[in-house]
């Protein structure tokens, strides 16, 4: 995946980026390598971590980090970013791309390990990532938490995926109103991505480098927190006007 979007400068900043190895992610994790940051992504294995560089190729400088972490529990969490500020300095943005998709049962036939896999421990690796990092975030970062449109869009067979959503929408909406402007936190909602995985159905399709960019261009903006769709590509050009305007 190339990316040719032009990022604004943010040597010297620390970013996290859990689920960075993802399609998603994989977005992410150029863009704010490209803009001269400083990026951490935990992997489940040493064999993920070099098989991800190898993916990266040139833009894997040594400012990537790449550590060998499970983060899906509030200890592990909180380990990871510890170390994060002890061997960099400290945290200023985050970028949370965390999860993936569920699908092939309705809501009254899923068991125990569906609901604590689809909804439980996506719910708890995302609050435990907060929990862990946003007390330690600068003043000048955001964090970024990216979710899908299925958080309003009911999709049968999927209803574990639009409930999990719809708690971090609730969890951006309860941010906004505690932290009353003291740091941004950004909720990138997404619609059909292409990535590595999956190729555009259609050339209006977002694309992983957009996403990618408009994290980059939130975290060098002065603009608030704020709900940011990017259901499409001219939804994603938008975003990078508006974001880059409030710089």
């Amino acid at each position: 995946m190339s990316d040719s979007i032009p990022h604004p400068d943010l040597s010297g900043r620390r970013v996290l980026i859990p689920g960075g190895t993802g399609g998603v992610g994989e977005g992410a994790v150029r863009s704010y390598l490209a803009a001269g940051a400083q990026v951490v992504v935990p992997t489940r294995s040493k064999e993920r971590a070099e098989e991800f560089r190898l993916l990266l190729g040139e833009a894997a400088t040594a400012r990537l980090h790449l550590f060998e972490h499970d983060y899906t529990d509030f200890a592990g969490a909180e380990a990871l970013v510890a170390t994060m500020v002890d061997r960099l300095g400290g945290v200023d943005d985050v970028v949370a791309p965390i999860g993936g998709w569920w699908h092939g049962k309705r809501l009254w036939e899923i068991d125990e390990a569906d609901w604590q896999a689809a909804f439980v421990d996506l719910a708890t690796a995302h609050m435990a990532v907060l929990r862990a990092a946003l007390p330690r975030m600068t003043r000048q970062g955001a964090y970024s938490i990216v979710v899908g449109e299925s958080a309003h869009v009911p999709i049968p067979g999927s209803g574990l995926v639009s409930m999990e959503q719809t708690a971090l929408h609730m969890m951006h909406q309860v941010l906004a109103v505690e932290l009353q402007g003291a740091k941004r936190v950004f909720l990138l909602e997404l619609g059909p991505v292409a990535t590595r995985f999956v190729e555009a159905v259609d050339p209006a399709q977002v694309t992983s480098a957009q996403i990618g960019a408009v994290a980059v261009a939130a975290s060098a903006s002065t603009r608030p927190g704020s709900l940011v769709q990017l259901l499409n590509r001219a939804q994603a050009e938008e975003a990078l006007v508006s974001l880059g305007a409030a710089r």
